[in-house]
């Protein structure tokens, strides 16, 4: 059972993308957010009471009319603000409020609310800028699965590494404990043994419980005392990605990120759906923004993004998910790396399109493209994503799925960013997606939707050689 069939009747009319009972996201116009709404984080913690009033007007009449009691708070804390507790929804940059970051405010109504009816009200208002329903996405997404092993020979273990030429990669740029790698996923398992002193603290933005979902829906662990530690104790989607990406390599080959630190941020929580046995990863759209834009500010420059929602899913006329926090990213340098999705169609999946996004598709043994993987012209290129040996929650598995071949992708920006900063030259995200595509190896046979080719990761982190020399020619290593 896919999210889209779980029944919905609060639903917007003309979308089949599942979205939680009540909850709605609201951005209001540039000067429009009152400053006295507390951030999220803070009614999460129980240091202040959510708000129950907006604007004190027009919003609240349409709010108290067709929401019924409702309780607001600021999607997001403010940067300079997050480890003040009480007092997170001060202080907010230009940038977050450009962006709309500081403008978007998280709202409970009833349950029976029809959120579609909700949302177009509330949009009619000029001091509105958008208005939609908290839709869900899941990771894995589509057709992916997760197969615990005890082991596998070297070859097969080593072969996703070898096609994108890894090894040589980390022989040329080990990386750099200054780079940081945001994953937004299910968590992790801080006692893997492959995770010895890997991360960062981290956080857990989950805020669903068994109570917040449609009948069916068991929630696996409990949000009525969050302790905001990213630990995964269900599904291990995140520490798959997490062990690509940054692995000790003692019985696995070693992350290709090299030195770079990883920040878990759980965004992901554990449910499993009717008639299904395994746990996946399921996330409202604020606990996915809020973990994004914390890991911004806690220093990422590169966020790993395996989860997806599909354009058609949506109601045309509500606005695309994760846009704002997109924006907030680019601008401060963040490279967004996401998995292109697994229906093995031509498929518009938002994080995955955006164009600041590098859209990763997926290769098996053969370096062509699976059947599974998701097309697009946004398809930046391609990694390996079939049968890849990583890490479980407990011991190791195999993942098949773009959500793992996005991964590589991300380890080899953190070690372009590492190059580039041993050069002391500023490298953008532009130029960083720019140059993957640039030197991916292109496919045996024609792939359209398939983006530039399979990854080269050798050749990536060569050419910001070669990019930096030709900008700047009087530049030396650092």
């Amino acid at each position: 059972m896919t999210m889209r069939r779980l029944a919905a009747p609060w639903a917007p009319r003309g979308s089949t993308a599942y979205c939680l009972p009540g909850s709605m996201l609201v951005k209001l116009s540039l000067g429009e957010a009152p400053a006295s709404v507390p951030a999220r984080n803070d009614v999460r913690d129980g240091a202040i009471a959510a708000a129950t009033a907006l604007d004190g007007g027009a919003i609240d009449r349409i709010l108290r009319e067709r929401g019924g009691s409702v309780r607001i708070a600021r999607l997001h804390t403010a940067a300079a603000n997050i480890g003040h507790k009480g007092a997170r929804n001060r202080h907010y940059t230009d940038a977050e409020q450009i962006s709309g970051v500081a403008r978007t405010f998280l709202v409970q109504a009833d349950h029976t609310t029809q959120l579609g009816d909700l949302a177009d009200a509330l949009s009619s208002i000029s001091t509105v800028e958008w208005a939609s329903p908290n839709y869900v996405a899941a990771g894995p997404f589509g057709q992916a699965a997760l197969l615990a092993v005890d082991a596998v020979d070297d070859e097969e273990m080593w072969a996703p590494w070898a096609m994108i030429r890894g090894p040589q990669a980390l022989a040329y740029e080990p990386g750099d404990s200054a780079v940081i790698v945001g994953i937004i996923d299910s968590g992790v398992a801080p006692e893997h043994r492959e995770f010895a002193g890997r991360f960062r603290r981290g956080y857990d933005t989950v805020n669903l419980s068994t109570r917040d979902v449609a009948p069916g829906i068991e929630m696996l662990g409990t949000t009525d005392d969050p302790d905001h530690e990213p630990v995964d104790h269900y599904v291990g989607h995140g520490s798959a990605c997490a062990a690509i990406i940054g692995a000790l390599g003692i019985d696995m080959p070693p992350g290709m990120a090299g030195d770079a630190q990883l920040l878990p941020m759980r965004a992901l929580g554990a449910a499993r759906l009717p008639g299904r046995s395994a746990a996946i990863g399921m996330g409202a759209i604020a606990d996915l923004d809020a973990a994004a834009k914390l890991a911004i500010d806690l220093g990422a420059r590169v966020l790993n993004l395996s989860f997806g929602t599909d354009d058609a899913q949506l109601a045309p006329h509500m606005p695309k998910p994760h846009a704002d926090v997109i924006a907030y990213g680019a601008d401060r340098g963040c490279v967004f790396v996401a998995a292109s999705g697994n229906n093995g169609h031509e498929t518009t999946y938002w994080p995955a399109a955006y164009p600041q996004v590098i859209a990763v598709g997926a290769v098996g043994t053969d370096a062509r493209p699976t059947g599974f993987s998701t097309r697009g012209q946004h398809v930046a290129l391609c990694a390996p994503g079939d049968r890849i040996f990583t890490a479980a929650l407990d011991g190791y598995q195999r993942a098949t799925g773009t959500s793992f071949a996005a991964p590589f992708v991300s380890a080899t920006a953190a070690l372009m960013i590492a190059r580039a900063e041993r050069r002391a030259f500023p490298i953008d995200a532009a130029t960083i997606k720019h140059l993957l595509a640039a030197t991916a190896r292109p496919f045996s046979t024609a792939s359209p939707g398939c983006g530039a080719g399979v990854l080269d990761a050798a050749a990536a982190v060569a050419a910001v050689d070669r990019f930096i020399d030709h900008e700047h020619p009087a530049t030396e290593d650092g």
